[in-house]
């Protein structure tokens, strides 16, 4: 009797496997993947098949069942509001530029304001600023929050808000904010603030979706100013912590019609993590005298094609004189890799600055992998020397910007929740190319021979490494 219900269960295991493959083979985004998935379930179900349920999952299935139903609630409340955005959106000829909107399924507007904050000192006394200016809500959003110093201060300047009449609304990533104590989020709750996990994995049909996150970090104050950028709330991010040292960020403040860009991620995002549909103003608010055009792009695991991959290969193919890339975790799929190859060769100036110090060893030892090719190619790689660097920033000859929370990684392309602000200003770009011209002269230039002649323990498990690209 035992044997046969033991026998039994391995049946259905191997079967749960097979099925699972051929899901694999449906859905999976490369045929690598495809290969790798299949293969394992096939022949180790046991281990594999919760594997795959977890991390090989491709789509982020219960936030496209809840765009379905965003389209017949949120999108018929912002179609109320679409005559104040109107005036404002830039009909585009520039088929470079319309192909950012495609992808980003939100206009280029004009009437903005965009502002660069380097590091981390002015960049919290700007959103603190906001913060305790702030009339009627806040939306603060995101990845990691913890609750040293800088969280403390953060929960003080909310708290005031509520005490003025302000409605904060506060969503974070349970997943990168794993460490945060339920004590602070108590107090938080206490205050009258609103405050939700992002809950990829809510419901019971979602359990095994732990793969996704919320990598988004936004503040919106009244519809009128927004903040997104690649800093999230912990000492580390103002240069305390002892191994990282000094902390190299870039974030942006935006006035205009493209805020209302960020609050509407974060509406979308709000709605999923709690069903809730908040009540928040649409009317642009325009103030600047010389103004940007400026197009927001949403990107995540719930849209129907690759957003952000896709981005940064347009990015590169529109480049003709510069282009210069910076992200602290540097594993590009193979279709960013050869567009970078191949801007090297027909003469851009390529240039990618990474971190010397590793924050994540995986994703550190599997560059090497793919480097020396880069390299060889004429790409020019540098390792950032002061402290650690994290900033997500792209610059396209003199033409264009990119700021926000995409690394150049297969979890950013695929796996995470991410926000860009696309800037086709060249007064920005020219902020920009200053900005990066200083960080290349605090980092070193990474040689061939240097890449080539690593012990061939090192190639190895470099190699190793880089096979866990599609989950890191």
């Amino acid at each position: 009797m035992t044997s046969g219900l033991f026998g039994l269960l391995l049946f259905l295991v191997h079967v749960l496997g097979f099925l699972s493959a051929i899901l694999a083979l449906l859905s999976s985004r490369t045929s690598q993947g495809a290969v790798a998935w299949i293969i394992s379930l096939m022949t180790l179900p046991y281990v594999a098949v919760p594997a795959f349920w977890i991390f090989g999952r491709p789509r982020f299935y219960g936030y496209v069942s809840a765009r379905g139903e965003r389209d017949t609630v949120l999108r018929r409340i912002l179609a109320r509001y679409h005559p104040y955005v109107e005036p404002y959106v830039v009909e585009q000829e520039d088929p470079d530029i319309r192909a950012v909107e495609q992808l980003a399924m939100m206009p280029l507007t004009s009437g903005n304001q965009v502002e660069l904050l380097i590091d981390g000192k002015e960049t919290f006394d700007s959103l603190f600023a906001g913060i305790d200016a702030a009339q009627h809500y806040v939306l603060i959003q995101f990845f990691i929050v913890r609750h040293d110093e800088l969280g403390h201060r953060l929960k003080e300047h909310l708290q005031r808000a509520v005490e003025r009449g302000v409605r904060v609304y506060f969503l974070y990533d349970e997943i990168g904010s794993r460490k945060l104590a339920e004590g602070y989020c108590r107090e938080l709750r206490e205050s009258g603030i609103e405050l939700s996990g992002f809950r990829s994995s809510r419901g019971l049909k979602h359990q095994f979706q732990l793969n996704f996150r919320n990598h988004r970090k936004i503040l919106v104050v009244d519809g009128a100013y927004g903040w997104l950028g690649g800093f999230n709330i912990g000492v580390e991010y103002l240069g305390q912590h002892p191994r990282h040292g000094p902390w190299r960020d870039t974030h942006l403040k935006l006035t205009g019609p493209s805020v209302l860009g960020l609050q509407e991620a974060f509406w979308e995002d709000w709605h999923w993590a709690t069903g809730e549909v908040i009540n928040l103003f649409w009317k642009p608010t325009v103030t600047c005298e010389e103004c940007h055009n400026v197009v927001i792009v949403p990107s995540g695991p719930a849209d129907r094609q690759d957003t952000a991959s896709l981005l940064v290969q347009h990015s590169i193919h529109c480049a003709k004189e510069r282009l210069w890339v910076t992200s602290p975790y540097f594993v590009p799929d193979q279709g960013v890799q050869d567009a970078l190859r191949l801007a090297a060769m027909r003469g851009v100036d390529v240039r990618i600055m990474i971190p010397e110090r590793p924050d994540h060893l995986l994703v550190y030892l599997s560059a090497f992998s793919f480097l020396p090719d880069m390299v060889r190619a004429g790409v020019k790689v540098y390792r950032y020397q002061p402290g650690f660097l994290h900033q997500k920033v792209i610059l396209i000859d003199d033409s264009a910007a990119a700021v926000g929370t995409v690394n150049l990684d297969n979890r950013s392309f695929r796996l995470n929740f991410e926000i860009t602000a696309f800037v086709p200003d060249p007064r920005f770009a020219a902020q920009v190319r200053l900005m990066l011209q200083r960080d290349f002269a605090d980092c070193r230039r990474v040689s061939y021979d240097e890449l080539h002649n690593r012990p061939l323990w090192r190639k190895l498990i470099s190699r190793a490494a880089y096979l866990t690209a599609p989950i890191q």
